[in-house]
């Protein structure tokens, strides 16, 4: 007997939608709080403060790996199946934990977050200067109308603008460098999880658990003592780009060592061993 076809679900919609208007709102916080720190801040505290930007970054998913290990330690349908009628473990492959009570737990958080940013005022003074706000916001209400006027000019030069920074080899190779190793974190989080739990026989939970408590916390330590030793030592451009080069090297040196530290693949049914 043919197996009946179920009809779909269109939940999925609101999945999308709202990691949609969750990029939106996330978005902005990188590139305009550099930003404000860089407008806001002393030349030689910036570094320091965007290592607590960056580790504070970071500090976010550790806290929501735990919460991942917690909620995949609880049954999709938690709240509305009886925990005595179900009759499979975490470390059974048929498990699905309940990975929608952390949307909700981070959704809620991230609402209370935002309150404080409807208090702050309208204009900050400079570290290390005493103009006044009133000062400042009429010199930013001048700006804004010089803006205005010039606002078509601008827009007709965005793109010889677009064109330069794209031939900047140093932006260039900047942008080439975070692509890898965004694409070097983001195969780490897809798949060492999975990984965990063929080889080791980890379930869902302590996978998340270990990834989230091993890796992260050392990137945090990384983030915050380079803003401080940059702070300390006032370290310019040219030699954090040479520290970053050698730390980069050896980075590279000791992932490259893991080629010779391989473990037996394991049985799966129907691909490396016939299903007989």
């Amino acid at each position: 007997t043919e197996c009946e076809r179920k009809p779909g679900s269109s939940l999925w919609v609101f999945v999308m939608i709202g990691n949609i208007v969750r990029g939106m709102g996330e978005t902005p916080i990188m590139p305009l709080g550099v930003s404000y720190l860089e407008d806001f801040a002393k030349a030689e505290n910036s570094p320091f403060y965007l290592g607590c930007l960056h580790t504070a970054t970071i500090m976010g998913p550790f806290l929501g790996f735990l919460l991942g290990s917690y909620c995949a330690e609880l049954f999709v349908d938690v709240g509305s199946v009886d925990a005595e009628d179900i009759t499979i473990t975490p470390t059974d492959a048929r498990w699905v934990g309940a990975w929608w009570l952390g949307i909700l737990v981070c959704a809620l958080l991230n609402l209370l977050a935002g309150i404080p940013f409807w208090f702050l005022p309208k204009s900050l003074v400079k570290e290390g200067e005493t103009i006044e706000p009133e000062e400042a916001n009429k010199n930013h209400v001048v700006l804004l109308q010089g803006n205005d006027k010039n606002e078509t000019k601008q827009t007709m030069r965005f793109i010889p603008f677009l064109k330069a920074l794209f031939r900047n080899p140093v932006y260039m190779l900047f942008i080439f460098i975070t692509v890898l190793q965004f694409s070097a974190f983001n195969g780490i989080m897809t798949f060492m999880p999975k990984y965990l739990e063929q080889q080791f026989g980890k379930s869902a939970a302590d996978a998340i658990f270990l990834i989230g408590v091993y890796n992260l916390p050392v990137v945090c330590v990384g983030y915050f003592f380079g803003g401080f030793f940059m702070k300390k030592f006032k370290i310019n451009i040219y030699q954090a780009a040479k520290i970053a080069f050698w730390l980069s090297f050896l980075v590279y040196l000791l992932y490259f060592s893991t080629y010779w530290t391989v473990c037996d693949t394991s049985p799966v049914a129907g691909l490396t061993v016939s299903y007989e």
